[in-house]
């Protein structure tokens, strides 16, 4: 496994659930122009969110027993959590397709999912700099 396609493709789910979180808290103090931009930004990073996960799922046999696994399973839990909560933001603040302005209970969702994507992201690096994993070796 020299060039593992998820770490490649994590990006995107990642900068637009942050660019979302974003776009809801700024739209506390803007307005509609700031928070319009989340709904979109949210379905695009679940979207993606998708074959990254897959892709991770795929390339957990690389990694080593022990602590490798034990880092490994607290990744792909912190990530899971964070797919639920962005999910459950982006489904429970629209009426008909159309999105909703956030409230205080929607960021709250979003604060939270991007904690969980923090420790997530965490994990995964502790995998790649601290475990050596998928890093290529021969």
């Amino acid at each position: 496994m020299r060039h593992p396609l998820h770490p490649a493709i994590v990006h995107f789910p990642v900068a637009c659930w942050l660019l979302a979180v974003a776009a809801d808290v700024a739209g506390l103090w803007l307005g509609e122009s700031a928070w319009r931009w989340s709904s979109g930004l949210l379905v695009v990073g679940c979207a993606m969110a998708l074959p990254a996960m897959l892709a991770g799922l795929l390339e957990l046999r690389q990694v080593p027993e022990g602590a490798p696994m034990r880092d490994a399973y607290a990744h792909m839990t912190a990530m899971l959590m964070a797919f639920v909560l962005f999910a459950a933001r982006l489904l429970l603040w629209q009426e008909q397709g159309h999105p909703l302005p956030p409230g205080l209970p929607a960021v709250l969702l979003d604060v939270a999912g991007a904690a969980a994507l923090v420790t997530g992201g965490w994990f995964g690096g502790r995998l790649v700099y601290g475990h050596g994993v998928g890093r290529g070796q021969p």
